[in-house]
């Protein structure tokens, strides 16, 4: 199976928020004057740092993970100090699936990112088959899918989604 190239807890871990450090810290989760303005049209304290998170999150990870309210506590705080607003409120942020799903549209067009549908994921069955006849390991060529795809501005399709389209241009490569 596709997905046995990582552990339980490894998948997991790619689905979820990794430790944050310091230099990412400041290059992720500094606001600039625009994203303040784009980030006030949300209208509760709770919206709006939960939001702040994943407009944070999605150019760091190419993805946001479900769970909003597990990101890293210094990155929440660092968000929340720059809006004036208390790190408490994110513990509700996202109860209703489709609030963190309408406001990652919104910050995916407010970012330039777009969903992977087709043509993203021709390109990328193109670009993994290139890497495939060159390396044979499936974790390298899943990191190098999620770099390809951050680096065009495609929010990253689920783990096991991407581990098919790797086990796939493997097979090709053969």
């Amino acid at each position: 199976m596709a997905t046995r190239v990582f552990s339980d807890e490894e998948l997991e871990g790619l689905r979820s928020f990794p430790a944050v450090g310091k230099d990412e810290l400041i290059r992720y989760f500094t606001l600039t004057s625009a994203d303040q303005a784009f980030l006030s049209k949300f209208r509760r304290a709770q919206n709006v740092l939960g939001a702040a998170v994943q407009l944070s999150t999605l150019p760091w990870l190419g993805f946001v993970p479900d769970d909003v309210p597990s990101a890293p506590p210094a990155a929440v705080g660092r968000l929340a100090r720059q809006l004036g607003v208390s790190v408490a409120g994110l513990a509700g942020y996202g109860e209703r699936g489709q609030t963190r799903t309408d406001h990652l549209r919104e910050i995916a067009e407010y970012l330039s990112w777009k969903p992977a549908k087709a043509i993203e994921f021709k390109e990328l069955d193109e670009f993994l088959l290139a890497r495939a006849m060159e390396h044979d390991s499936p974790s390298l060529l899943f990191r190098l899918g999620c770099e390809y795809l951050r680096s065009a501005k495609v929010i990253r399709p689920g783990v096991v989604s991407l581990l098919e389209k790797v086990a796939s241009a493997r097979k090709a490569a053969e």
